[in-house]
């Protein structure tokens, strides 16, 4: 796995562009890795919605669920689905909006500072062998590519958002990512 840090797209990825993004503060470097899941509708897997909701595309008489979001604006870097394939909706260099409301070590705006990848699942589902895999060679090749980053500076985003998100949820399996990256611990909110 590789990226073209001049154009900020992972080489394994299948590159959608999302206009949901904008340019990053020049002051601030990209050092932090937040884990999400999603699914659309929740709990449902394999469909193209994800891609739709962040490309501004989903219909809202698609599912009874689409209504109430489909007018939203997000997007993430990365959404890695239950089979391994990965999707990229924005460039590294870009800011994503997947972070919302958010403080990460007392510094507000996540979106700035971070790299969002979404895990397709639910909180209580578990995931996919595949996608813990996908997702520790994606952590080191990020760690690799960009300075500021750290295989200590990953969180969830129920860490930088306590109370208004859940995710990657109770069934994300942190002491096996750890394992994976040969790391003790990661740095605490």
């Amino acid at each position: 796995m590789k990226i073209n840090t001049a154009t900020g797209l992972l080489d394994r990825a299948t590159y959608i562009a999302s206009p949901n993004q904008d340019d990053r503060s020049n002051d601030q470097p990209t050092s932090l890795i937040v884990l999400h899941n999603i699914s659309l509708p929740p709990a449902r897997f394999e469909d193209n919605w994800v891609s739709a909701l962040f490309t501004n595309t989903l219909p809202a008489d698609a599912d009874p669920y689409f209504a109430s979001i489909c007018e939203l604006r997000v997007s993430s870097h990365l959404f890695i689905r239950r089979n391994g394939e990965i999707f990229q909706f924005v460039p590294f260099q870009q800011r994503a909006w997947h972070a919302g409301v958010s403080s990460y070590q007392n510094q507000t705006g996540c979106n700035d500072f971070s790299i969002g990848i979404e895990l397709e699942g639910t909180d209580d589902i578990a995931y996919e062998d595949i996608q813990y895999s996908v997702l520790a060679d994606l952590l080191n090749t990020l760690v690799a590519s960009y300075p500021a980053l750290s295989k200590q500076r990953i969180t969830g985003h129920c860490d930088i958002a306590p109370g208004r998100k859940t995710d990657p949820g109770q069934s994300f399996d942190w002491d096996r990512l750890k394992q994976m990256l040969d790391i003790d611990a990661f740095e605490s909110c």
